[in-house]
């Protein structure tokens, strides 16, 4: 059984919700809309890749999220309401911090769903969206999604090479352990640059991007992917024109202000976080009926 059922869904629904999730993200500065996108990129990164997606934002994405916060106010001293005064003799206000710690938010919450976006987009998606339109930018689009995961283990077994006899960045001294990932870092780029072209003649002989050519695919739109489509359209224009009729305004300078509450910013909200929690509804719901099934089944054997 596939561990994300999402991924499962025709390649245009994922880059259609990709799309507007980090549209959104770039976009909306209102904390309540940050705030629910960014509960919704945590767990679905973490159900994505599970303790790596979770080490991952501890190690590099909460310091990110404290450095990116601290950094605003520090060179930025905006604002109406004055906190206290710096050593230097710079006010330290209320809406710089705030400031910090939005952008900080929207920071990490754009890079979570591109690590989303990541392990879901595959390349052969990608092919199929963009083959047709523009092969040359698909291709490129295809073998960038592929370069970080495919560099790491490359250079894994590279070093593993070099460290056999000796050449590794953990022998020697600080010169010779620079020396030694140089030429490590030489030898990747090598290969890098075979694979390549590689990759490139065996495209061209295969005859990707001519006029006429025909190609395989395992992706059909069916009932579901348009249940899901108009889904995202519906919460899509809903959130759109929720932030073009002002529900979703927030601004932090020269002081806080934002739309006043009122049902119709409460159902942009309800339908802002029905649209980034789509994904992990999806996969609860076929998490219940794979446990309804297999209990169904646990009976039937007894009886």
């Amino acid at each position: 059984m596939n561990k994300d059922s999402f991924s499962g869904y025709h390649p245009l629904i994922n880059m259609l919700y990709f799309t507007l999730v980090i549209g959104c993200g770039m976009v909306f500065a209102h904390p309540v809309c940050q705030g629910l996108s960014l509960l919704c990129a945590v767990s679905y990164s973490l159900c994505l890749n599970g303790k790596k997606a979770l080490r991952f934002q501890l190690l590099y994405l909460l310091p990110l999220l404290v450095l990116t916060a601290l950094m605003n106010p520090a060179f930025s001293h905006q604002g109406v309401t004055i906190l206290t005064y710096l050593p230097n003799g710079n006010p330290l206000t209320l809406e710089s911090i705030l400031y910090g710690a939005s952008a900080a938010v929207m920071l990490i919450t754009v890079i979570l769903w591109f690590s989303c976006f990541n392990a879901v987009m595959s390349s052969d998606k990608f092919v199929y969206l963009f083959g047709r339109v523009a092969p040359a930018l698909s291709l490129l689009l295809a073998l960038t999604l592929r370069f970080v995961p495919r560099f790491r283990a490359q250079i894994r077994v590279i070093s593993a090479a070099q460290r056999c006899v000796g050449r590794d960045v953990s022998n020697g001294g600080i010169f010779r352990r620079a020396k030694h990932g140089m030429k490590i870092l030489s030898i990747l780029i090598t290969w890098a640059l075979e694979n390549a072209i590689e990759t490139a003649d065996s495209m061209r002989s295969r005859g990707y991007g001519l006029k006429g050519r025909t190609a395989f695919s395992i992706y059909r739109f069916g009932r579901r992917d348009a249940y899901a489509l108009f889904f995202l359209l519906l919460c899509g224009g809903a959130t759109l024109a929720g932030a073009v009729g002002g529900a979703l305004k927030f601004v932090y300078y020269p002081m806080l202000g934002g739309a006043e509450p009122t049902l119709w910013q409460l159902l942009a909200f309800t339908v802002y976080f029905a649209l980034c929690a789509m994904p992990l509804v999806v996969n609860m719901k076929e998490d219940v009926h794979w446990r309804t099934l297999q209990k169904t089944q646990a009976l039937s054997l007894k009886t």
